[in-house]
């Protein structure tokens, strides 16, 4: 019985994240980012219309490069070529939304994820405030909101994924 009392508070853990809609994570939001990184972002073009979905994804995007490099429990041991395809992948996102190529990872992810809770709240004025960060989006807030609603297919971003998700696998296969 004690396992159901544990629930709660794995589902509430998992709702922390916004890309967290996972059980397969089990509250870990890296794996479960890198479990969801080829639905995610395997089709960019699939976001067209859907602005706060391709912020998410951004930020989902943002998020495991940072965490395959410098998190202490996932950093050490992450395939260099899996740490490559993530980079390439986060290169070509910020390029196809006019993001700064040496902006801070988590700034830019703090600002995406703003900007998909105001998206989400229906405030489009709340989005845009997320995004007036020059330094992080110097092409402007409306500029970053239509350019996150029309992305075409990045395949470097499909790329990067999947190299997270199979970084995960080779780790769950190694450890086993």
């Amino acid at each position: 019985m004690r396992p159901l009392l544990a629930l709660p508070l794995l589902l509430a853990a998992c709702a922390a994240d916004p890309v967290a809609d996972y059980l397969g994570g089990v509250g870990d939001p890296v794996r479960g980012a890198a479990l969801y990184g080829p639905r995610n972002l395997g089709d960019t073009s699939a976001y067209a219309g859907d602005p706060r979905g391709a912020a998410i994804a951004a930020a989902q995007l943002e998020f495991l490069a940072r965490s395959f490099r410098s998190d202490p429990r996932w950093a050490p041991g992450t395939d260099p070529a899996a740490l490559t395809a993530l980079e390439e992948g986060r290169r070509e996102m910020r390029a196809a939304l006019g993001i700064a190529p040496d902006a801070p990872g988590e700034a830019v992810e703090r600002a995406l994820r703003a900007a998909a809770e105001g998206l989400e709240a229906g405030s489009p004025v709340r989005a845009e405030a997320a995004l007036n960060l020059p330094e992080l989006f110097p092409l402007g807030p409306r500029e970053t909101l239509r350019r996150l609603g029309s992305l075409p297919r990045l395949p470097a971003v499909a790329v990067a994924g999947g190299a997270a998700a199979a970084e995960l696998s080779r780790r769950d296969i190694r450890r086993n």
